[in-house]
Formats: C-alpha cells, sequence, structure tokens
C-alpha cells in the first residue's frame, strides 16, 4: 500500500503541474482543482466513517447474538469440508470460520452494509491467529479476494436504481452478474494461491511474535475437521438449497430485496431468543464493539480517499480513459463503460455516480447495452482499494502482501467476464 498511496498521489500531482503549464485556463486552474479535491476527499472519508458508525453498531450487535447463540459454529459446520480447504491455517470451530461465511452471504445478497460489519469482524478473528502482528496472512489474503469478488446472487442496490431509472427488466442483470461473480471469484483464489510464493509474511522488530491467546479449541487434521461436521446429507441439503435460490432470485430478486435487511434482523433476533441468549445486552455488547472499530478505520479511509480524489481530479483517470477507449471498444467495453471498469476498484462512489450518469442518460438508458454492462460492473465488482483500507486498517495490518495483486486480478477477471455475458444476452 505505501507504493500505491505514493504512486497514486506522485500520478496526480505530474498530470495536474502539467495541465497547469500547458492547458491552464478558466477560473479553476488543475492544481486549484487538485487542492480542493484533497480537502473535499478528506472530509468526505470521516463523513463516510462516521456514516459507518451506526451500521457497523448495528450488525456488529446481531453478530454478537450470532456469535452468543452458537450460530457461527453452525454455519461453519455446515460447510467445514470446503472452508477447511480454502483455510488451513484457521482451526474449523474458530469464531472466524461462522464469521466468513456471514460476510460471504451477506455479499452473496449484495448487502453491502451488512457485509462490512461481518467482514471486520471475521478479520478480527483471523487476526488473533496471527503469528506477526502487522503483517497480513495467507488466510487474511484469501478472504480479502474471495471478498472483493465474492458471489452475487442479488446485487439488491443497482436493481432498484435500474427500476427508479425507468427500465422494463431491472433484474436482468441477475444472470451477468451472477457469471461474472463466479468467475472473479475462481481467479481470486487462484491468484492468491499462485502469488503467495512470491510474497512471504515479513516479521519486522515490534511485530507481535505469537497470537493472541484464543479459547478456541486446537488445530486439527483434515480428516479430524470433517469428522466433526455435520453428516453429509445436511451439507448437501444446504448446497442444493443454495443452488436453488440462483434461479429465484433471477425470478423474484426485485420482489425479495426489500425483505431483506428487516428479514435479517429478525432472524438474528428470534434466533438469540430461541437459543436463550440476553439479546438486548448482547447486542449493547456488540454495538460498543463498532463503533471503537468505526473510529478505528479514520484514518485509513482519509489517506485512500484523498489520493483517488487526487488522481481523479488531476485529470490522470479522464487522460487514461481517452488513450485506450479505442482498443477496449473492439473488446466489447464501450469508451462509454470505460471510466466504470476504471474507477470502481478505486471508488465506489465515484463508480456509482458513473453508473447513475449513464443508465439516467436518455441516449443510452438502463436496457441498452452499455446500460446493462455498467450494471453489471457495479454489481459484480468491488472497491478493492476501499476493502483494503477499511479491512486492514481494522487490525492494524501494514503489510498486505499479495493483497492487492490478487484482488486487482480478480476484478480485470470480473470486468472480461462481465463484457462477455452481457455481450452473450444483450449484446
Amino acid at each position: 500500500m505505501n507504493v500505491v498511496f505514493f504512486l497514486l498521489v506522485l500520478i496526480a500531482f505530474l498530470t495536474a503541474a502539467w495541465r497547469q503549464f500547458t492547458f491552464s485556463s478558466g477560473d479553476v486552474t488543475p492544481m486549484d482543482a487538485l487542492s480542493k479535491a484533497m480537502i473535499e476527499s478528506a472530509a468526505g472519508a470521516v463523513e463516510l466513517a462516521l456514516g459507518l458508525i451506526g451500521v457497523m453498531a448495528l450488525f456488529l450487535g446481531l453478530m454478537k447474538i450470532a456469535e452468543q447463540g452458537g450460530l457461527l459454529t453452525i454455519l461453519a459446520r455446515l460447510i467445514r469440508p470446503l472452508m477447511v480447504r480454502l483455510f488451513p491455517d484457521v482451526p474449523a470451530e474458530h469464531p472466524a470460520m461462522g464469521a466468513m461465511i456471514l460476510n460471504m452471504s451477506a455479499n452473496m445478497l449484495g448487502l453491502g452494509n451488512a457485509a462490512t460489519p461481518f467482514g471486520i469482524k471475521a478479520m478480527q478473528e483471523l487476526n488473533r491467529l496471527n503469528p506477526c502482528k502487522g503483517s497480513a496472512t495467507d488466510s487474511m489474503v484469501l478472504f480479502l479476494a474471495i471478498n472483493t469478488s465474492s458471489i452475487t446472487l442479488l446485487p439488491t442496490g443497482v436493481i432498484a436504481l435500474r427500476a427508479s431509472a425507468g427500465s422494463s427488466d431491472p433484474a436482468g442483470i441477475l444472470p451477468t452478474t451472477l457469471f461474472a461473480t463466479l468467475c472473479s471469484t475462481l481467479a481470486a483464489i487462484l491468484a492468491v494461491k499462485g502469488y503467495r510464493r512470491f510474497f512471504p509474511p515479513i516479521q519486522e522488530p515490534g511485530d507481535s511474535p505469537e497470537p493472541e491467546p484464543i479459547d478456541a479449541p486446537p488445530e486439527i487434521s483434515l480428516a479430524e475437521s470433517e469428522s466433526g461436521a455435520y453428516p453429509a446429507w445436511v451439507s448437501l441439503m444446504a448446497l442444493i438449497g443454495f443452488l436453488l435460490l440462483i434461479p429465484l432470485t433471477v425470478l423474484y430478486g426485485q420482489t425479495v430485496s426489500p425483505w431483506i435487511l428487516p428479514g435479517l434482523m429478525l432472524g438474528f433476533l428470534l434466533f438469540g431468543m430461541v437459543r436463550r441468549v440476553p439479546i438486548y445486552e448482547s447486542f449493547v455488547e456488540g454495538a460498543k464493539d463498532g463503533f471503537q472499530v468505526a473510529l478505528k478505520i479514520i484514518p485509513y479511509l482519509v489517506a485512500i480517499l484523498v489520493a483517488v480524489g487526487m488522481f481523479r481530479a488531476s485529470g490522470a483517470m479522464e487522460w487514461l480513459v481517452g488513450q485506450i477507449g479505442q482498443i477496449t471498444t473492439l473488446a466489447g467495453l464501450p469508451a462509454e463503460a470505460l471510466p466504470m471498469a476504471l474507477l470502481r476498484p478505486l471508488s465506489g462512489s465515484g463508480a456509482y455516480g458513473v453508473m447513475a450518469s449513464i443508465i439516467n442518460d436518455p441516449a443510452i438508458g438502463p436496457d441498452s447495452y452499455v446500460g446493462y454492462l455498467v450494471s453489471t460492473l457495479q454489481g459484480s465488482t468491488e472497491t478493492t482499494f476501499y476493502v483494503l483500507a477499511v479491512y486492514f486498517g481494522a487490525v492494524q495490518v501494514r503489510r498486505i502482501r499479495h493483497a492487492l495483486a490478487a484482488g486487482l486480478t480478480a476484478d480485470v477477471v470480473g470486468v472480461i467476464a462481465a463484457v462477455v455475458a452481457v455481450s452473450f444476452l444483450y449484446g
């Protein structure tokens, strides 16, 4: 992240400086725009973090109820054969397993606000197993890569925006989004496994040499892990239920999406009541943790969002689009959609604004090829730099190893898969 942060700022400064001396005209010079972007991005980062406080408190409160009621253990056991193979360094009964599953489930349903607190909780649990505090473990990197490319069944926010833009088929992006995220998730897993040999963990002076003491059971072998899981038929039924969600989301996605968040909260509370958990006290205890975490990530958000804001305001993004737009058009990625593909890993709000402007443009519209493509890109790719800053910042990890490389690889594959899927269905 040190190199990425410096390069974004350096490129922004040099681009703005070149424009200042060659094309400067009007009331606002390029350097003035760059200065304004720095201040606005810093203020926006703090506003974003403060806005996260309530969301973090809400969902980490629900997470505490689930944890004390044993839901995380139930989820971990349900898909243990898969999870112990993906994350062999994490004990099968460790709370990190259940937290990761909740995060992935929230991402599948397009619940970005709910996925972030679950993901931070999972990262905190993974960090308790970290023998080199300050350096990302293989499990952390893999979890981040899967998080940035997570399979998405129901991109609720994008569907709602398409409906508001007058789309005749707001949920038409469900199959394209599913295909793109399946490809990007597979690419993320393969990239993590392939890149890790080039990025070994490094312990530096001041790093904690031992993982924090935990209450989880000792590590056990793969065979023992699977033997402690639920019977095979239970896991098989869960898999069948997941597969049945795919056609259901295609047919009824727009109808179901408004029910997800209220149903999620009620479901957690009902589970806590059935398991005799003091749901109010547990919720408050978890909410306190959410408040502290939201404040802790502010410096990391300021750093990455200021760098990205400078990169956009300097004109570097516009120049990059102009240079490669004609080439990508030949491959099915029109110049109108290119800013979306380039901006999505950097800025979620920026990418959302680009998508909204495109699908609301009468000359393009939500049901055109470009409209379907930008909607799929929004629903099937993640703000990689934001996720890295928030998740690693929450546990004070400074050396991210191959997390960025794996995340960007998944982003590229996701864009290619989105182009292929949209071209096939709507081209």
